[in-house]
């Protein structure tokens, strides 16, 4: 499946007890269809607030409900704030995270100034009442490209032991009063992306020289890093399988 989700009232994707999540919500909806549990296995977890256009997931089912016929269905009963957008079986041995091979997130920043109108700005982008200077935010962003240790980028509690990963690119544009921090890479750390906007923003700002991304990325040190970027201006936009996967 690919799905795509407004996750403002979402906890995230991953299923948790006593709140509003992704998966929770799809396998819910799938288990009255098909009259049996299952786990649907997204390839990324996104935070609680954050979006995707192109979240990638499989489930394993014995129902024998033709596949058009069982598209047509969870499309239809999934709540509003979730869309199928692709439906198709899958080889048996097919693996939403495994086998992933790429992953593009999208951060959209509306840059305004503080007598602007705050409408302006939707709830999908992080409002920053602060002059950005382009240049220093490509030169930051490019210095993140490549293979390194991301751990001075990670989240807190962030389960994986290894950290290192590498960004294909990291492209940022601009789009009318928005910036698009475009980032793809072989996968993310817990926080990753957000950490890594937030502390594009302060260099941006001019708090810090771009060579600070160099710093962390030595240093693994999270402390030297900026902010965590809020959720809502985080997209996931798409995931990339191997030819023929």
């Amino acid at each position: 499946m690919v799905l795509a989700y407004d996750g403002t009232d979402f906890s995230g994707w991953q299923r948790q007890i006593g709140v509003r999540t992704v998966q929770q919500q799809v396998e819910h909806t799938i288990a009255r269809i098909v009259w049996h549990h299952m786990t649907v296995t997204g390839a990324s977890r996104t935070d609680a607030g954050v979006h995707a256009r192109g979240q990638v997931a499989h489930f394993d089912t014995s129902c024998d409900i033709p596949d058009d016929r069982l598209r047509y269905v969870i499309g239809a009963r999934l709540p509003e704030d979730i869309t199928l957008v692709d439906f198709r079986r899958a080889e048996p041995r097919f693996h939403a995270i495994r086998d992933a091979v790429a992953k593009l997130y999208c951060y959209r920043v509306f840059v305004s100034t503080p007598n602007a109108t705050r409408s302006l700005a939707n709830r999908g982008a992080w409002h920053v009442w602060h002059p950005l200077d382009l240049d220093a935010l490509r030169d930051a962003a490019g210095r993140l490209v490549g293979r390194h240790d991301f751990n001075g980028f990670a989240g807190r509690g962030s389960p994986r032991e290894n950290t290192v990963r590498t960004i294909h690119r990291f492209d940022i544009r601009r789009r009318f009063e928005e910036l698009h921090f475009e980032v793809c890479g072989d996968g993310f750390l817990f926080k990753q992306v957000r950490n890594m906007v937030g502390t594009l923003v302060e260099i941006g700002r001019g708090h810090w020289r771009p060579e600070r991304i160099d710093e962390i990325l030595s240093s693994c040190d999270r402390m030297r890093a900026g902010p965590t970027a809020p959720p809502q201006g985080l997209c996931l936009e798409w995931i990339r399988y191997p030819r023929g996967g």
